[in-house]
């Protein structure tokens, strides 16, 4: 499940040829900057509702409108139709697709978004891509640094695999949906159709159309009023 073909739907995409070449498809996070150098032609077709930043290495279709306090640093490439969130920060090197939401004070980098993804509310995602409505509800996190000084692993047919990269979050199959406030280690690569339930600390390979329970238990006790 690691090819990109078995992860993604590579016609849902305008930028498929990043991953021309890719064995593994976090190989394509290596190729991101170089493809904006390569085919990034900006303009800006967006509406803007308020003040935002928008730098000047950035293409933005038609239909996408960008909230007040938005940051779009660049380089960057986004598609028609998207909803750029009040105080969302795009940084340097993030691609997103058509019909995509960016939200609330999200941060993005370093990232390749395939159509209809969501990111709607206060997550963080680095050096990741999410593929065909992927959806990532409030406040989850994409950790994409170990806290050793070393390269992210994973594991592949049994073996720890170098995958030569010291900042890789987090591979989102097509239609998965990630709970709120959940966590997704370095390298963590979810199948397509997969779920993770909120407040799961989550690390490693989630095969296609499983689910990820997080069932840790809630110690229930009875109320104590004052004076008892």
């Amino acid at each position: 499940m690691f090819k990109p073909t078995e992860l993604f739907d590579l016609s849902q995409s305008e930028h498929a040829a990043i991953f021309d070449g890719c064995a593994f498809a976090w190989e394509a996070l290596k190729n991101i900057k170089a493809y904006l150098k390569a085919h990034l032609r900006p303009g800006l077709h967006n509406n803007c509702d308020g003040v935002a930043y928008i730098g000047k290495d950035v293409f933005i279709g038609s239909g996408t409108v960008v909230e007040d306090g938005a940051m779009i640093r660049g380089p960057a490439i986004i598609g028609q139709n998207c909803q750029i969130r009040h105080n969302a920060y795009i940084r340097e090197n993030v691609i997103v697709g058509d019909n995509c939401v960016l939200g609330n004070s999200c941060e993005f980098k370093n990232v390749l978004l395939f159509n209809n993804c969501q990111v709607p509310h206060f997550s963080y995602v680095g050096d990741s891509i999410f593929g065909y409505k992927a959806h990532v509800g409030a406040g989850v996190k994409i950790s994409n640094v170990k806290l050793v000084v070393a390269n992210v692993t994973v594991e592949v047919d049994g073996k720890l695999v170098d995958t030569g990269l010291r900042k890789f979050g987090a591979l989102l199959g097509d239609h998965t949906d990630i709970g709120c406030n959940s966590v997704l280690n370095p390298g963590s690569i979810i199948g397509r159709g997969s779920i993770i339930y909120p407040n799961t600390s989550w690390r490693g390979v989630l095969p296609a159309n499983h689910i990820a329970k997080n069932k840790a238990p809630v110690d229930v006790v009875a109320r104590r009023t004052g004076g008892q």
